[in-house]
């Protein structure tokens, strides 16, 4: 049977869609090695500026940063009529503390200006249509790590607190900074890291290494490594306490699964395809 003249059409806009795409990555400006080691060292040495302002910029604010990791244990210490005297066991361990908080929040500010250079140093490879994601990109990986670690130091770490305390309530506490310092990082960053899932999800979909279906086909194997995860990271024993922390990255992985259905190469290709016609 002969093609119609709307499958001629169709297979016609097929093959010069192909034609642009292969024109386009031609045009696309080439480097040599050493030009691209060059812009490599270029972007490392901006991030690590970044990276250096950031750390000055909070290291005037240590103390106002400190007084926010300890307000969570000062008001469940008050809760339950404890001291609220934290302890430190070297003299130099407040200083260290202070430095290290600092330079985790000097990182915090500076990563948008370390995300765009690594979107610059990527994007000369790219198409003209794939550039247009650098925003985006950027506002969601900064906006679900903040949510992630909102997440965990209005609700989650709190809650873990009180529970510790009203567990222990026979003995004194004798806080150490450090430990302390510690153990908020770890819940913190842990949820604000875990609250990037849809976005590695979304890199591995858009180059075809995952694909909605096999997300959904294993995700009675996700569930399982999601709780292994909060379990690590949660600060408590407590099956309770563990599911508050798995429950965000139960729908999160949810989410995903949209997020791989919509950026996944066979996906875009019936979209392209059905707009075609």
């Amino acid at each position: 049977m002969a093609p119609t003249e709307t499958e001629e059409k169709r297979r016609g806009d097929l093959v010069d869609r192909a034609r642009a795409a292969v024109t386009e990555r031609a045009e696309l400006p080439g480097m040599s090695l050493m030009q691209h080691l060059e812009e490599l060292r270029r972007r490392i040495v901006h991030s690590a500026l970044y990276l250096i302002g950031g750390f000055f910029l909070t290291w005037g604010f240590h103390e106002r940063i400190y007084g926010l990791m300890e307000r969570p244990i000062r008001i469940a210490l008050l809760q339950h009529h404890m001291s609220t005297q934290l302890n430190y066991f070297n003299p130099i361990d407040p200083f260290n503390m202070y430095l290290e908080i600092s330079f985790l929040a000097g990182c915090v500010i500076a990563s948008p200006f370390v995300l765009y250079e690594v979107w610059l140093f990527i994007s000369p490879g790219l198409y003209k249509n794939e550039k247009k994601y650098v925003v985006p990109f950027m506002t969601a990986t900064v906006t679900l790590f903040l949510a992630g670690a909102y997440f965990g130091y209005h609700w989650v770490y709190p809650g873990s607190l009180n529970f510790l305390l009203s567990f222990n309530k026979d003995f004194r506490p004798m806080i150490e900074i450090n430990e302390y310092t510690s153990l908020f990082l770890t819940v913190i960053l842990g949820l604000g890291v875990t609250f990037e899932l849809p976005i590695l999800v979304m890199f591995l979909s858009l180059f075809g290494i995952v694909s909605p279906k096999f997300l959904w086909k294993n995700i009675r194997y996700a569930i399982l490594i999601i709780f292994v995860i909060a379990a690590i990271i949660t600060p408590t024993s407590d099956v309770l306490t563990m599911c508050v922390f798995a429950s965000p990255m139960l729908v999160l992985y949810v989410l995903s699964i949209g997020v791989s259905w919509f950026v996944h190469p066979a996906t875009r290709r019936k979209r392209a395809a059905k707009a075609a016609s």
